[in-house]
């Protein structure tokens, strides 16, 4: 019960600090309101059990050992959340009516997630850092993934829903401005620090 316990605090702990996932997500709940967010949330959701299946498979080890494939992956990722942090940014004042352009897709939501360094990396630390049941490692890896699951969905209907919060602020040219440079400018910063760690 100590190992699950731990291991709850330092899921909830990872998942839940300001990273890409959640900036952009509490962007998307403070653009578009929480539930035109939903499917953005259930993208990085889904995208996040992709990336728990390939570190705890070992796959992402083989993958980065092959001499260059590191500075491609890094490349692309830099470039996606550029882009993102882009948007963000320069995303329009909020109409009276509340609806400004498409709010992020669902396959944004999983493209954000595959290529996130700090899912990667806080997986990677969870998965290898506790053992919830020992001498059994294929539940062990099976009950790490169904916590995780539900830890990050909780974590990111957080995020959305604070970030729903502001909406009424984004109808204000000027604060609109200075919200979406801020949750760019932030999103581009979590992602240089986890390059960085």
């Amino acid at each position: 019960m100590d190992a699950l316990s731990g291991f709850l605090i330092a899921a909830i702990a990872l998942a839940g600090s300001p990273g890409p996932a959640t900036l952009s997500l509490a962007a998307a709940g403070a653009a578009f309101g929480a539930r035109r967010g939903i499917g953005y949330l259930a993208g990085i959701v889904v995208g996040m059990v992709a990336v728990m299946a390939v570190v705890a498979s070992g796959m992402v080890g083989l993958l980065l050992a092959v001499p260059g494939v590191a500075s491609v992956v890094a490349a692309l990722a830099a470039l996606y959340f550029l882009w993102l942090a882009w948007r963000i940014a320069t995303a329009p004042p909020l109409s009276e009516e509340g609806a400004r352009g498409e709010p992020p897709t669902v396959t944004a939501g999983l493209l954000l997630s595959l290529v996130n360094p700090k899912g990667y990396v806080a997986m990677g630390a969870l998965y290898s850092g506790f053992t919830l049941l020992p001498d059994r490692l294929g539940a062990d890896v099976a009950l790490k993934l169904v916590v995780l699951t539900l830890v990050i969905t909780a974590v990111n209907v957080v995020w959305l829903v604070a970030g729903a919060a502001l909406t009424r602020f984004f109808r204000d040219p000027r604060t609109n401005l200075i919200i979406n440079v801020a949750f760019a400018l932030s999103l581009v910063g979590s992602v240089a620090l986890a390059f960085v760690v």
